[in-house]
């Protein structure tokens, strides 16, 4: 399914139509460039990669360069490449925009790398609800507890909720609706949050799942 990879600006508030207000993200959205067009015959299957972004180009290798030179910029900082059936429709170096794709009611995927919070223990990283700080209990209140199974099997099962790294992974947030569209600023307006930290790039796509029935619809701005 065709998306377009965008920018999270951050969050703001905005009054729909019955009144309420409603927290939303800002994504600057586009406009992507595409970079290449795969096909089944040649690549093996079809697909889109589009170029977003801007970066230095002295920060790229000359391969790298000469490849995203073909969508008329050897500068972008980003290449993603989209799945969808019949991509000969599209051609190298034609942009797509913001308006062609998403209109203020849709629902949207939005894909993103979660903030980092470095390395935690169990009480932040699981939820985990420490020791009693009485009857003797010492420096080891917000510890995990016991985590073996004596002589059997004399390991530690995969899987074990135990402190470690967190965050910065790759999320999708699914069925978000869109509450404004802002074409000429190339940004979209987002019910809800969206995974990242602010400056970060995210991607956005058409919802694969839809509203459940009977879900009362945002009104629109």
């Amino acid at each position: 399914m065709l998306g377009l990879i965008g920018k999270k600006l951050g969050m703001t508030q905005r009054f729909v139509g019955d009144g309420n207000v409603v927290p939303v993200t800002v994504i600057e959205t586009g406009p992507c460039t595409v970079v290449q067009v795969r096909t089944r015959d040649r690549d093996g299957y079809d697909a889109l990669q589009l170029g977003f972004g801007k970066r230095r180009e002295k920060n790229l290798s000359k391969a790298e360069r000469n490849h995203r030179a073909k969508g008329g910029r050897a500068d972008f900082n980003t290449l993603l490449e989209f799945r969808l059936d019949g991509p000969a429709e599209y051609e190298v170096g034609q942009q797509l925009t913001l308006d062609a794709l998403f209109s203020a009611g849709d629902r949207i995927d939005v894909t993103g790398t979660t903030k980092g919070k470095g390395f935690q223990g169990v009480m932040k990283r699981h939820g985990f609800g420490g020791h009693r700080a009485t009857h003797g209990t010492h420096e080891s209140f917000r510890g995990p507890g016991s985590i073996g199974c004596r002589s059997f099997p004399g390991r530690v099962f995969k899987g074990k909720r135990m402190d470690g790294h967190m965050g910065q992974v790759r999320r999708t947030t699914q069925n978000l609706s869109v509450i404004e569209v802002r074409p000429e600023q190339n940004l979209i307006l987002v019910k809800g949050a969206v995974p990242g930290a602010k400056g970060t790039e995210i991607v956005v796509r058409p919802a694969v799942k839809r509203g459940r029935a009977g879900r009362r619809p945002v009104a629109e701005a």
